[in-house]
């Protein structure tokens, strides 16, 4: 199967002569299915619905800042000399680690302040989170970004470079599959969390899994010197975060089985 490009344009409309992106589009209907989605869920894990939308009205703004600012940071030599471009978001230029970070911080801040726990929220809302990577990774279809390397598998997408057709890894499908896959997944899994921060453990090390292959098939990875960025935190996610998840296992199961004694 090869996947087409450029059937859509970028741009989806113009309102008052402002020209409204479909990657923009495409960002604000994740986020307004985030909002539905965890309304359908109110009182999971304790956290009302309410202290979510006051979290929300934050944390997305504080989220796309981090996540353009992470991609303009290990993109310095390019904005350097092109400072006016920095603020230009509409044809893409976010880092998912960068939101994840800003994001975090201040779901830390606002638990610190409403007296929940960080990972009773966190498990809350990262299933949601994987489906809006999921849908948003089609902006970069339409934008024809976050692509991969040439490829002869069956599955390709077709791109032209300087008048040149080549066939390449469709890594935005790839990822919106495996995040599509986390979602469903976490999603039955919520029902019957064992302890607190399982889900959002295994969010990590599911995403830091995938996404480690899958950066390793792009062509605009970001860069510290010679090592891919997020290939290097995706490691580093999956080993500190899987020792994490087997301690606490291990730990759930020593408890139910002292309680199952003491019974």
């Amino acid at each position: 199967m090869i996947i087409k490009t450029g059937l859509i344009p970028r741009v989806a409309c113009e309102i008052f002569g402002i020209e409204i992106y479909w990657y923009g589009i495409l960002i604000v209907s994740a986020m307004i299915i985030a909002v539905i989605w965890c309304r359908f869920h109110d009182g999971r894990f304790g956290i009302k619905f309410e202290d979510l939308l006051d979290i929300a009205i934050i944390m997305l703004p504080v989220a796309i800042i981090c996540a353009r600012l992470y991609y303009v940071i290990f993109s310095l030599d390019y904005y350097k000399n092109n400072p006016s471009e920095i603020f230009q978001i509409k044809d893409g230029g976010l880092a998912i680690y960068g939101g994840i970070i800003g994001g975090l911080a201040v779901i830390s801040i606002f638990s610190k302040i409403k007296k929940i726990k960080i990972f009773d929220i966190t498990d809350y809302i990262v299933p949601v989170v994987a489906l809006c990577q999921s849908i948003g990774r089609w902006g970069n279809y339409i934008n024809i970004e976050a692509y991969g390397y040439e490829t002869n598998l069956p599955i390709k997408m077709e791109i032209i470079e300087k008048g040149i057709i080549k066939y390449v890894h469709p890594t935005f499908l790839y990822e919106s599959i495996c995040t599509f896959i986390i979602f469903i997944v976490l999603s039955k899994l919520s029902k019957n969390r064992k302890f607190t921060g399982e889900i959002t453990y295994l969010y990590i090390i599911c995403y830091s899994f995938i996404r480690f292959i899958i950066e390793g098939l792009r062509t605009d990875s970001l860069m510290l010197f010679n090592w891919r960025i997020s290939q290097i935190l995706s490691l580093a996610f999956f080993i500190v975060f899987s020792i994490i998840l087997i301690y606490k296992k291990n730990k759930y199961k020593h408890m139910s089985n002292f309680v199952e004694k003491d019974r």
